[in-house]
């Protein structure tokens, strides 16, 4: 089984970082992210062999994770919703806005994002990728990726910016 020139030891503990600060930008919990890189890790040097000569190692790294977070939210809803079936229970709702502290609200604005517009933030504006290594990481258009990112950053201005809902009170009769 050949491997890259690429895919030495050094370089792949050099991404380690970049690796785990992205899946902790998706997954949320630094345990998950933890998984999330080493289930990349293991296949990069499992299927190393199958990735083009021409890709650049670190986007084909980011992808991998990506599809890896995708395919695993993916599973933990359908077994969420067919746990729901046999429980009768319902789905528990996020927490509110209301309970975050004012400090942290720039972030719970991030979480608040979905993750296709939260990995496009943190690859781009995180890591440095172009707009051109986003679209060919994640298989998309370069126009989608322009205007994914687009209506992230507006969400994520709105959200920050927005002056804090006032409770309002109806009257009932």
């Amino acid at each position: 089984m050949p491997t890259p020139t690429d895919l030495d030891d050094a370089t792949l503990r050099e991404l380690i970082p970049r690796l785990r600060r992205f899946a902790r930008s998706l997954a949320q919990e630094p345990a998950a992210a933890d998984d999330l890189v080493q289930a990349t890790l293991e296949r990069a040097l499992t299927h190393g062999h199958t990735r083009r000569k021409d890709e650049a190692l670190q986007a084909w790294l980011f992808s991998v994770l990506y599809r890896r977070f995708i395919d695993g939210t993916r599973r933990s809803q359908r077994w969420r919703r067919l746990a729901s079936l046999f429980t009768g229970e319902a789905e528990e709702a996020a927490p509110s806005a209301e309970t975050v502290l004012e400090s942290r609200m720039a972030l719970a604005a991030f979480d608040t994002l979905p993750p296709d517009q939260r990995a496009l933030l943190v690859m781009i504006s995180v890591e440095g990728f172009s707009y051109l290594q986003v679209a060919q990481t994640l298989e998309i258009p370069i126009g989608t990726v322009m205007s994914r990112l687009s209506r992230a950053r507006a969400a994520l201005r709105q959200q920050v910016d927005a002056p804090p809902a006032r409770p309002t009170l109806r009257i009932l009769r």
